[in-house]
C-alpha cells in the first residue's frame, strides 16, 4: 500500500530555484529505488534520475543541472533545480518499481514546474 505524493513545484522567474519533495508512505520505502520522471507540455514521459543505496544516475540531457536525494527517515524523495530555465517546464512524478523491476508501475500524482517571467 504505497502512496507517493509530490509537492514543491510552482511558477518561478528563470534563475530561481525548487527542490520538490516526493513524500511515501510505505515501510519499505528504504529498500526502494526511486526514480524522478517528468512530462513537459505537449511531450511525452521523460526519465530524469534515479537513486539507490549506490548513488544516483541521471539522464544525459539533465546531468549537472539537477541533483536528486532521499531521507529515509522521513520516507521523502527530494529533486533540486538550480537556475532554472524554461526547458525545466514540466510535471514532475516520482515513481518506483513496486509489482515489476524497472517498470515505473507506482507513480504520485505530480507537481507542476513553471519557469516563467
Amino acid at each position: 500500500q504505497l502512496q507517493l505524493v509530490e509537492s514543491g513545484g510552482g511558477t518561478v522567474e528563470p534563475g530561481g530555484q525548487l527542490r520538490l519533495s516526493c513524500a511515501a508512505s510505505a515501510l519499505t520505502f528504504s529498500d526502494r529505488d526511486m526514480s524522478w520522471v517528468r512530462q513537459a507540455p505537449g511531450k511525452g514521459l521523460e526519465w530524469v534520475s534515479i537513486i539507490n543505496d549506490g548513488g544516483a544516475i541521471y539522464a544525459d540531457s539533465v546531468q549537472g543541472r539537477l541533483t536528486i536525494s532521499r531521507d529515509n527517515a522521513k520516507n521523502t524523495l527530494y529533486l533540486q533545480i538550480n537556475s532554472l530555465k524554461p526547458e525545466h517546464t514540466a510535471v514532475y512524478y516520482c515513481a518506483t518499481d513496486l509489482l515489476e523491476v524497472g517498470a515505473l508501475d507506482a507513480w504520485g500524482q505530480g507537481t507542476l514546474v513553471t519557469v516563467s517571467s
